[in-house]
């Protein structure tokens, strides 16, 4: 698989929701909990399942971040 985005983070499926439009797929990255939304369509398309290793790529247009004070 060769992609242009440069924030891919290896990780194993821990586990799968499956909605009618929508699976959330849980994900554990060297110990770090991510969830993905992804189509129940492309969940089934891309047969993942606990178990299944499987890359992150994350691409987003803004990052916001908070601090207390």
């Amino acid at each position: 698989m060769r992609l242009s985005a440069r924030n891919r983070i290896p990780a194993t499926v821990t586990g799968v929701t499956q909605g009618e439009a929508t699976a959330n797929v849980e994900l554990d990255a060297g110990g770090v909990r991510l969830v993905a939304s992804i189509t129940a369509e492309a969940a089934r398309e891309l047969g993942v399942a606990e178990g299944s290793r499987v890359v992150a790529v994350i691409k987003a247009s803004d990052v916001i971040l908070g601090v207390e004070g």
